[in-house]
């Protein structure tokens, strides 16, 4: 199922016709403020598996990211963290911003594994926002790469489509992607360091 929306004015009943795919264990692809991701339901486990099959890995393996659609459910999977951080995500979320928290026993119960960290995403899109807030939790996800020497990422939706529409329940596409990851900031140590540099400035923050 492939569905056009617009990140200005989304499609209520298309998010609710993606979140019914959600909660029946199934796997989407939709829109963030950087390139496009391919995700599931936190709470199910099962979908997180087929997630990471499809990719050739495991939950307990692999490097997965929690889209939120505020900062009120990080707490809910991460350790307290330090007034600055929480002061540095306030700044830049919603953003093209990942941040790399301490993970809590939650994160372990839901990966079925010992893992020590957690990334964090709260992307600036609507569509991504609304289909957390529709679903009532965060989703898990996985940005999609291109298979090209050339480019990092596929920036064309229905090239996106016809590589995984057999493997997914429906994509949410709100025209081409953009080209760029999320800047990744690491906030385990006592202070915040980069990791990578994408789409988020970071000339004006503290790091």
């Amino acid at each position: 199922m492939f569905l056009e929306v617009n990140d200005k004015n989304p499609n209520s009943l298309y998010i609710k016709q993606a979140v019914k795919h959600l909660k029946e264990g199934g796997i989407i692809i939709f829109p963030t403020d950087t390139i496009y991701a391919i995700g599931c339901d936190l709470m199910n486990y099962k979908a997180i598996e087929k997630l990471c099959k499809i990719f050739n890995s495991k939950p307990e393996t692999s490097s997965l990211a929690l889209i939120c659609d505020d900062l009120k459910h990080i707490s809910d999977f991460t350790t307290p963290f330090d007034t600055p951080v929480f002061k540095l995500m306030k700044q830049t979320l919603p953003g093209p911003y990942t941040f790399i928290l301490k993970a809590n026993s939650n994160v372990t119960k839901i990966f079925h594994n010992k893992k020590k960290t957690v990334g964090i995403r709260v992307p600036d899109n609507n569509v991504a926002r609304m289909l957390i807030q529709e679903l009532g939790n965060p989703m898990v996800s996985k940005s999609i790469h291109s298979s090209n020497e050339i480019e990092d990422y596929i920036t064309d939706p229905y090239e996106i489509f016809g590589n995984y529409e057999k493997q997914i329940d429906c994509m949410l596409s709100d025209g081409y992607g953009n080209n760029q990851p999320s800047t990744i900031i690491d906030c385990t140590e006592e202070m915040p360091f980069l990791v990578r540099e994408g789409k988020g400035e970071v000339k004006s923050l503290m790091l």
